[in-house]
């Protein structure tokens, strides 16, 4: 995932039926995807005209919803179509990274925990992401772990995965290396935490 999440100058938003410039406000403290870590997303890149594989992330981007608990109210085609739009809003010489999401605004009535999936929203994410040029990188094997499906929520690209592979860069980075390679908990290779 390797993308710069400084602040920066060209973000477009496409929330509640409209694009917003920069970094709408989304969820409150009651929100069920911040109390509870109800969130998925997915990253495509536009460059040089074009936007590889788009259709297969708005794609993931849905089924990691469901996998979630939640219902997507966006169709994947729909999503793309939003996406190609977007990019129309930048100067058409930088790279963008687009990131369709999904999060949950309220728990079940019956269990504050799990997701309602009536309360899923959708926001679509642009912003200016410039490519990054080759270069040498140093890597370790990471002593934390890629989760399993018995134990984390693999079966959709979550926000509540990353916390782990930024552990693994900080740790690897504390002893001199500049990313880490994740195993999964048959000790497989699995990743890298970036």
């Amino acid at each position: 995932m390797a993308v710069d999440t400084s602040p920066r100058s060209t973000t477009w938003t496409y929330v509640d039926g409209e694009w917003v410039e920069g970094n709408p406000k989304l969820i409150g403290p009651t929100s069920h995807a911040m109390w509870l870590g109800t969130t998925v997303f997915d990253g495509a890149r536009w460059f040089d005209g074009i936007s590889p594989d788009l259709n297969m992330h708005c794609q993931r981007v849905n089924r990691s919803a469901i996998n979630m608990g939640m219902k997507p109210v966006m169709a994947a085609e729909e999503i793309e179509r939003l996406a190609l739009e977007g990019v129309k809003k930048f100067d058409g010489k930088t790279a963008i990274y687009i990131k369709p999401m999904y999060w949950a605004e309220h728990g079940l009535p019956t269990s504050v925990v799990a997701a309602d999936p009536e309360s899923t929203r959708f926001a679509l994410c642009l912003f200016e992401a410039p490519m990054h040029t080759a270069k040498a990188s140093s890597l370790t094997v990471s002593p934390f772990r890629r989760p399993s499906a018995e134990v984390a929520m693999t079966a959709a690209k979550t926000g509540s995965l990353y916390p782990n592979s930024g552990r693994m860069i900080v740790e690897a980075q504390s002893r001199g290396f500049d990313n880490a390679l994740a195993l999964d908990m048959n000790g497989n290779v699995a990743e890298t935490a970036s």
